[in-house]
């Protein structure tokens, strides 16, 4: 084998390193966010192992020639790559649904990947006859570059051990939780319609249907790659039609709405924000008025929006009754609870639940205390504003609550509406500083307003405004709150994994 084509592979090689770059950044962790996905836990494992062996080959092989039993190490390694490569194309398969994007990168991957290894390994068999020694064989600039690779490679398979880790152990602690305080939904089995029910919350209260042995059909835009989520234990459909009219269904829970936080409020995102909630909550309701037995029960998302903003320093706390206010964010949420109300009118009980922010593994709040993490947290804007929050596993239990009381009740078809918010809100400043307290950080470093405001428009009053929501009825109807007051709950998702 020249030396020419000995550089070729470590070309190739390079080449290699900026299309996993470019995966796992684009892939892994931006469009698939796999280190937040409970069924990745294996996949993440296995790039782990995957990581660690590129980043030994790249530095390993840039600057060096591997000389008679390193050579053997050197197949070696090459085959227990190839068998980690075919493993985890059978781990991915088995439990997502590849988009077309990454599966078009894996297979240039692969092929690109047993063009170098091929190359190598007829260069390792002249190499395995010479005596052992790693033998100095710079690359100039090429080699500089494999070993960067090697660096960044490395780091992003400490972090997707340390994500798998993580994982394993929350899924643990949420199996455990399901033992030692089971959700219950209602006094026997039902058949649940859930929209939304691929999203932060919806996973985890599909879930806890489940367990508590209720049969669930979940309505998404991608069934298929639903269905593997949820290990073939719900039926997933991708629309409305797909439910035959002879399978009743008793209680349909409303979750989906694209994110609200992200874009910026334009006329065009403000239409297509308005769409996935009234919209498709009036599609929904359209629908339930086509069945031949209806359910009894809809449970039907909304946020504390509704409420507007509240003038900083104002302590006064809103419940239930308080009036909405003349701004977007209020009149996507009138807009959400109208459509759900409208169920009404074919004998649905509709309850609308107001929430708060959702704190859990998922959704916005590892994007929040990243700056903790890091040691640069602190205030937003004046750090006054209110901050009306709830622990996902308390929402999980407030809708089995609110399910509960309505059934045990049996009255006729009404609305109602539930603020989902914890007891125990806080300022901005405070909840960064109690944050800071749990996970052994300064609370230093402020945010000014001005370039939030820049950046998002009208849609910055979501971090630089809020409202001081309280869960009156929930109270009054007896529910009591796992996670009442900050510190417990953070305390409870910030524990070390």
């Amino acid at each position: 084998m020249t030396i020419d084509t000995h550089l070729l592979a470590l070309q190739l090689m390079a080449a290699q390193g900026l299309m996993g770059a470019f995966d796992t950044l684009y892939h892994h962790e931006g469009t698939e966010a796999l280190a937040q996905r409970n069924t990745a836990r294996r996949e993440l494992s296995i790039h782990a192992v995957r990581s660690s062996i590129y980043c030994a080959m790249f530095i390993g092989l840039s600057s060096w020639a591997w000389h008679g039993v390193w050579a053997w190490v050197l197949l070696a390694v090459f085959g227990v790559e190839i068998v980690l490569t075919l493993w985890d194309f059978v781990v991915e398969d088995g439990s997502r649904l590849l988009p077309p994007t990454e599966r078009v990168t894996h297979t240039v991957l692969a092929i690109n990947a047993g063009a170098f290894i091929a190359l190598l390994a007829m260069n390792a068999v002249d190499w395995a006859a010479q005596p052992t020694a790693l033998v100095w064989q710079p690359q100039g600039w090429l080699g500089a570059f494999l070993a960067l690779c090697g660096v960044g490679v490395g780091i992003s398979g400490l972090r997707d051990g340390l994500a798998a880790r993580a994982l394993f152990r929350r899924t643990a602690q949420e199996e455990q939780r399901a033992v030692d305080a089971p959700v219950r939904f209602g006094g026997k089995p039902q058949r649940v319609l859930v929209t939304g029910g691929t999203g932060f919350i919806g996973q985890l209260l599909v879930r806890h249907l489940v367990a508590d042995g209720h049969a669930v059909t979940v309505w998404t835009r991608d069934a298929r790659s639903a269905a593997w989520g949820f290990g073939g234990a719900v039926r997933c459909v991708q629309a409305l039609e797909q439910i035959p009219a002879t399978d009743d269904v008793d209680v349909v829970i409303n979750l989906a709405g694209a994110r609200i936080l992200g874009q910026r409020w334009s006329e065009r995102r403000q239409r297509q924000l308005m769409q996935s909630r009234a919209g498709l909550t009036n599609t929904l309701v359209a629908w339930i008025a086509t069945r031949p037995r209806k359910p009894w029960l809809l449970l039907s998302g909304s946020a504390i929006g509704y409420y507007g903003v509240q003038p900083q320093g104002d302590t006064a706390e809103l419940a239930e009754d308080a009036p909405p206010q003349d701004i977007f964010m209020s009149t996507l949420c009138q807009g959400w609870e109208q459509a759900a109300r409208g169920a009404v009118a074919h004998g649905v009980h509709v309850a609308c639940m107001r929430f708060g922010f959702v704190l859990g593994h998922q959704g916005s709040l590892p994007q929040l205390l990243l700056p903790v993490a890091l040691g640069m947290g602190g205030r937003l804007g004046s750090g006054r504003q209110w901050l009306s929050w709830v622990h996902v596993h308390d929402v999980i239990r407030a809708m089995a609550h609110v399910w509960t009381l309505t059934e045990q009740a049996g009255d006729g078809a009404a609305a109602q509406v539930f603020n989902f918010t914890a007891p125990g809100a806080l300022t901005q400043e405070e909840f960064t500083r109690v944050a800071a307290s749990v996970m052994h950080r300064p609370c230093w470093m402020p945010t000014p307003a001005a370039p939030v405001k820049l950046l998002l428009g009208e849609q910055a009053d979501l971090l630089l405004e809020g409202q001081r929501v309280v869960p009156a009825r929930l109270l009054q109807t007896g529910f009591r709150f796992a996670f009442p007051d900050a510190r417990s709950a953070l305390t409870d998702l910030c524990r070390p994994r």
